[in-house]
This record gives structure tokens, sequence and C-alpha cells, in this order.
């Protein structure tokens, strides 16, 4: 429980993954009882979020709602960037949380900047070097890395991208990835599908009677021709593997759904399905026997599980688990997709050769080293916590 005068932070979150990301912090505040939480919900992706959220027994402490008419970014920002300022003029908080690179990231920035209020960039220092891919993330980021008071990379490569961008080490902390800590506390509890055909992929799975390939497309990058030669490869797989069934979460875009419903509806070896509660996606990863995802997020937590994941980009800012194995890119080409595919599932030693030994994103500890780096930060803790190593996670320290 957090004290009355403890200092309130707004911990920000518009989408699925921030979310995800920062339920674990939104706990550990409360945990430790020196910061005061309060999780604002910027209306970006209102029932995404909520049902995050729900999977840690979290709800929204403020709540943005949003008139779009249009979908596009500049009226996205406007009402973002007016509706979290109207908030903070009515009590400001003592520091902003936002993390990793949306809109709602940016708009959260903004608001707290102008404002003078410090601004926490968790998921800090990620780097694609092209503007253009991901579209418009990569922008996003590097915005918010010149806003902020307090970088928190998740891994060393992030706060390299970060040095070499002239920000000191006194401001940077590598904490890891909360996404990490985020699947960590979900994985072990009993889970329940509502879509009994998300059921029965996953159990069919788990009891070895089919392999499952779990497949995320989209990214606004991927849209048009490139999602469409990714489904053309997931079709041309099912086809080459029998024992093979597809499970889709379809992302709530309706060209999306359009694309996905057209190419693959018909088949009876995939299920799709609207976008699953995190513990079911956590259950979906450990079940199955391969992923194919253009998702962030996915790369991240899939090495939690040992299974290899082909990244459907061809730039990724999470060169992390490419460079542990785990993660290969294979871009949006129908045919190098089936190739590389289909030699893992039909190559034991190859699959296995990708099971990361442990996971290069984090150590499940990273809510707690955010909410000491706040605590730090506001001078209600001597000293930053110590950072988060990779090598010391793999050997075991």
């Amino acid at each position: 429980m957090t004290r009355g005068d403890a200092p309130v932070v707004w911990l920000i979150a518009g989408t699925r993954p921030e979310a995800i990301k920062m339920a674990p912090v939104v706990q550990e505040m409360r945990r430790s009882g020196r910061l005061e939480p309060v999780l604002v919900a910027t209306g970006q992706h209102p029932e995404l979020v909520d049902q995050v959220l729900a999977a840690f027994s979290l709800t929204p402490d403020l709540r943005l709602t949003l008139n779009r008419t249009d979908g596009g970014q500049p009226e996205l920002m406007a009402q973002l960037v007016t509706g979290l300022d109207a908030f903070a003029a009515q009590r400001p908080p003592a520091a902003v949380l936002v993390q990793g690179d949306t809109t709602s990231t940016v708009a959260g920035a903004l608001v707290a900047f102008w404002r003078r209020i410090p601004v926490v960039h968790l998921e800090a220092g990620l780097r694609s070097f092209d503007l253009q891919s991901p579209f418009p993330e990569e922008l996003n980021r590097r915005l918010v890395t010149q806003t902020a008071s307090l970088h928190l990379a998740p891994t060393p490569v992030a706060a390299q991208n970060l040095r070499a961008e002239n920000i000191d080490d006194s401001v940077l902390l590598v904490t890891g990835n909360t996404v990490v800590d985020a699947i960590s506390r979900v994985t072990d509890r009993p889970v329940s599908f509502a879509d009994s055909a998300v059921a029965d992929v996953v159990e069919s799975a788990t009891r070895g009677e089919c392999r499952l390939v779990l497949v995320t497309a989209h990214r606004r990058e991927s849209w048009g021709m490139p999602l469409m030669r990714i489904l053309s490869a997931v079709d041309i797989l099912l086809a080459r593997h029998p024992d093979v069934r597809v499970l889709l979460p379809m992302h709530p875009n309706p060209a999306v759904q359009q694309a996905v419903t057209a190419a693959l509806a018909g088949n009876s070896r995939v299920v799709l399905t609207p976008a699953l509660p995190y513990e079911q996606t956590a259950a979906a990863i450990a079940a199955s026997s391969l992923v194919l995802s253009d998702s962030g997020g996915i790369q991240e937590e899939a090495p939690t599980f040992k299974v290899p994941v082909l990244v459907l980009r061809d730039t990724t800012e999470r060169m992390e688990a490419v460079n542990a194995g785990c993660a290969m890119l294979v871009g949006t080409d129908a045919d190098l997709i089936v190739e590389t595919a289909s030699k893992l599932l039909t190559d034991a030693a190859q699959r296995t050769a990708m099971n990361a030994r442990t996971n290069p994103f984090g150590d499940g500890r990273a809510a707690e080293r955010t909410e000491q780096a706040v605590a730090w930060m506001l001078g209600l803790a001597a000293e930053a916590p110590e950072p988060f190593a990779p090598e010391l996670a793999e050997a075991g320290q």
C-alpha cells in the first residue's frame, strides 16, 4: 500500500504492450509503498488495455475517452495531448513514466516536458536506425529520448545506443525489460479459454497431438502486400506440414482483419481469434513449436519458453534475440518464410539450437529496478539500483 504523502507517479498506457509492461511496475510501486502509482489509460486501444490489466487485477486510475473519427495520427495526438494536459492541470504528478514508442508515449512525454515534470522513459534506447521501419515508432522513441530525465534501458545494447546519442550514464540505467516480469507472473496460473477453438488447438499442441505455429502480424509497414505475402506463406506452410495448426490472434485494425480473414478463414487448421487475454497469450506461446511475428513483445517473451521466433520484418530494434540465436530475421518474403520455417519444423536439432539458455531481455527483476530508480530520482533512495547484467543472469548469479 502507498502512503498518503507518497509522491504521485503517472504510468501511462494506451496500447496492449504498454499495459503489459507497466503492470508489474504498478504492482511493485504499490508493494514498496514509497511512491503512489497512478495508472493513466489514454484510450488509444481501450479494450485491449483493460483486457491486459485484468490479468494483473488492475484497473486504470485515470482514463481518457477519445472521440476518434478518422483514425489518423494528427487527430489522435491532438486529443491525447489536450486530455492528458487537462489531467495534469488538476493534480500534477511528481514524475511521468512512459513506455516504449507509441503515440500515447510521445503525448505523455510532451505534456510532462511542457509542464516541467520529470519524464522517465521505460524501455529506452531501442533503435532500428531506419525512420521508416518501424513507422512511426522509430521517430517516436527518438523524440521521447530528448524529453527524458531518466532513461531505463532494457539491455546493455539499448544503453549503448543512448550513450552514442550523448546520454550521460548518470541518468541511464539498464533495468531489463518488464515484459519478462509480466509473462513470468501469469505463466504458472491455470488458464481458462473462453473460445473453445483456441482451447482445442492449445491443448492439442500441449498434448503433442499437433504442432502449433503462433502467428501475429499487425505493424503499419506490413499492411498491404507485405501482409499478403505473410499470409500466403502461412497457407503454403500448412500445405507442406499436415500436423501443423496455426493460431492467429488478429489485431483490431479493420484492414488487417479483412486481409487475414480473406486469406485464411477457410482453412480448418487455422484458428482466427481476436486479441487474446494476456495469460492466454502466454499459454499459446508456451505450447507453440514456432512463432512467426512482427511484434516486438513476442520477440522478448518467447525466449522465456525457449520457442524460436521468425521475425517478419527486415530490421529489428531487438537484435539481442537474433544475436542470442533465439530469433531470425526473415522479412515478408513468402519463399524465405516458408523455407526457414520448414527447416525448423523438420530439423529438431536446429530448433533446439535456437533455444536461449536465458532470456536476453531480462531476469524478472526489471519492475523492482524501475521502482528503485524512480525513487532514487525523486530523492527517496540513497542510490540507484544495480543494473541488469545478462552475463550474470546466464551464469545463474
